[in-house]
């Protein structure tokens, strides 16, 4: 197959979207299906172009049998609502001038085309429109109804022109997938058919990402003792995740000499969190950056009991993909998720971590002393076992490559 990924996110980026994607097209490429991507400059979740691109426009490399077509675009240094629509305006003007190129190059079998941002599939389409391909439009978080619950978005009226796009979108794509049963449900209310609906959820590489002993992991390294208990959040430092809950949980827990809280990331509320760490006096949290993946078992196995964050407006808008890495390396986190939700029922029904109230910090404090004080290793079994089971990473990408082959062949 001819594969064409268009997506603001991608490898080197070590977290969310763009570890995802990356993984993806190198994996389809190590099938033997020719693999182009047309993406930004690496820059998420620090909000800064790496090191290494800084300075370069429009270029292409070749990582991994993949031909990836770097676009620069504007990074704000200081996150609002006004200038990430900046951003994301300006990844798709920048992009328009590759997709022209495109048009006069061997077509494409497929486009597969990753949201967010919710308005990239333009650019598809069009394609679609010369070139007769299909497209695959695929849903990651959904945007426009995060942005609204979250409050970014407080007029009505511009809310349901979004919406209305979006639902054209989708509409104008040969099919849409997303990464888990809640998101589906939440497009199928949108109006679009189930038949035209893909589930492609989130994987890991268990044989990569797997538990390991205390000794092996990242304590030496950090001057961690044995006897410390810590709580590890690892990830986007982001609005959705509602993380300053954990600097008020960490200011209850400061008398407790052996709970250490590790907050390891990168994000655009980074450094308001270190700010509001400082002002309260704590000694018992650190934030350390973002560690490779060839360190990601080693930093999960520092961990006592881990922690995935979101608000309570973020519930079944987005799948925390921190969560495949915790589960793969036998973890127990203690979990936000509202019942009727597809993280809460993952999590129920397979007894593989310890699920609260979102946004409650009486919740987040008890169900941390619980994981601290109780026997928690069925939950870290069930962690693993559900990782094996669910989430292997060439199952889930081998039955994505066979249902990419069905919707090349569809009305052929």
């Amino acid at each position: 197959m001819r594969i064409l990924i268009y997506g603001i996110n991608y490898a080197p980026e070590l977290t969310g979207i763009g570890k995802c994607t990356g993984e993806m097209a190198a994996w389809l490429a190590a099938q033997g299906h020719c693999v182009h991507v047309i993406t930004a400059m690496p820059y998420y979740p620090e909000w800064e172009i790496h090191e290494k691109y800084k300075g370069k426009f429009w270029f292409t490399e070749i990582i991994d049998g993949v031909h990836i077509h770097r676009c620069p675009l504007y990074v704000p240094k200081e996150l609002s609502s006004k200038k990430r629509i900046l951003h994301e305006v300006s990844f798709l003007k920048s992009t328009f001038f590759v997709w022209l190129k495109m048009l006069f190059s061997k077509k494409f079998d497929v486009v597969f085309c990753v949201a967010p941002p919710f308005h990239l599939a333009f650019l598809p389409i069009m394609y679609r429109f010369f070139r007769k391909t299909k497209i695959v439009y695929h849903v990651q978080d959904l945007q426009v109804d995060a942005a609204h619950e979250l409050g970014m978005i407080r007029n009505q009226s511009f809310f349901k022109f979004m919406f209305g796009v979006e639902k054209w979108l989708m509409k104008n794509s040969t099919k849409v997938s997303s990464i888990s049963e809640g998101m589906i449900s939440k497009i199928k209310a949108k109006g679009i058919p189930s038949d035209k609906i893909l589930f492609f959820p989130n994987w890991v590489d268990a044989n990569s990402i797997h538990p390991l002993r205390k000794e092996n992991s990242l304590r030496k390294e950090w001057n961690i003792d044995a006897e410390t208990k810590v709580v590890l959040y690892s990830g986007n430092l982001g609005e959705k995740q509602g993380l300053e809950i954990i600097i008020e949980v960490a200011k209850d827990f400061s008398k407790e000499k052996n709970v250490l809280f590790l907050i390891c990331g990168s994000g655009g509320e980074k450094e308001k969190l270190i700010k509001s760490a400082q002002d309260a006096g704590l000694s018992n949290i650190r934030f350390l950056p973002l560690q490779p993946y060839e360190k990601l078992s080693a930093l999960l196995a520092t961990a006592d009991v881990h922690l995935v964050l979101q608000k309570k407006s973020a519930s079944d808008l987005v799948m925390p993909s921190k969560l495949t890495g915790i589960l793969a390396a036998g973890g127990c986190a203690v979990i936000t998720a509202l019942p009727g939700t597809s993280l809460y029922d993952i999590i129920s029904q397979n007894k593989c971590g310890i699920l609260i109230e979102p946004e409650s910090v009486k919740a987040l404090e008890n169900g941390i002393e619980f994981a601290l004080n109780s026997d928690i290793q069925v939950f870290q079994q069930n962690a693993r076992r559900y990782a094996e089971r669910y989430l292997d990473k060439d199952t889930i990408l081998k039955n994505f490559e066979k249902e990419l082959q069905k919707i090349i062949l569809q009305n052929k």
